[in-house]
């Protein structure tokens, strides 16, 4: 694992990555590829028992779902909603669609597969339309529907990371001289990906400190 920031914050290591430009095709690096695995098997996890709890929602409309803790943190409140149902089926199941995507990705990379860089922009696309469905889900989970899903939170924490990288590993295979601009800007990207990545946590988690602090100033 190699260091993105000076203050020791880690992020998936380029490593010894598989590449035939000659070919047109990319593999990936360790590091990004074992975090790609495991961010998918935990996206998957919590979209396929969030799609369960659906199910059994649904058979039984009293059933109480285990992911209800409190007021604030009700995954209830939030399946039962027109937004959990976007497309007019689950939410969930996209992410299941989704997160299968990225881990057979995953699991093909550490066989030792390389993709054509189609399929890289691909991935950076989809997850990059993923994390522009988090984003609308955070607005409103906060500023709607007034509650969080601990699932959905997994899922949040896990997109955004995987589209971030993604999209750091598909431009790192795109040849651009270090002195142009292209090249500047893709190499600042790669070294501060982990800081933009803390931002985008820090700031998730000030809007849900604040927009719920009368619940989390009666419990101090």
């Amino acid at each position: 694992m190699t260091s993105d920031v000076g203050s020791g914050a880690t992020a998936p290591a380029d490593g010894d990555t598989d590449q035939d430009p000659s070919d047109g095709r990319f593999g990936a690096g360790r590091g990004f590829t074992w975090f790609l695995l495991i961010a998918g098997v935990i996206g998957f996890l919590a979209a396929f028992d969030l799609t369960v709890e659906k199910i059994a929602l649904l058979k039984d409309p009293d059933y109480e779902l285990s992911c209800n803790i409190n007021p604030l943190l009700s995954c209830g409140s939030i399946v039962t909603t027109p937004q959990a149902e976007l497309f007019g089926f689950p939410n969930p199941l996209l992410g299941i669609a989704g997160f299968s995507v990225v881990i057979t990705t995953a699991m093909a990379l550490l066989a030792g597969a390389s993709f054509r860089r189609w399929y890289w922009v691909g991935l950076s696309v989809g997850s990059g339309l993923g994390t522009a469905f988090v984003i609308w889900l955070i607005f409103q989970s906060l500023y709607r529907i007034g509650a969080l899903c601990p699932y959905c939170m997994i899922v949040w924490t896990v997109t955004i990371p995987i589209f971030l990288y993604s999209l750091r590993e598909t431009r790192r295979q795109s040849p651009a001289a270090s002195n142009s601009v292209r090249g500047i800007l893709i190499e600042t990207y790669r070294r501060n990906t982990a800081w933009l990545l803390i931002i985008c946590y820090l700031l998730i988690v000030a809007l849900i400190g604040i927009r719920f602090w009368d619940y989390w100033s009666t419990l101090f």
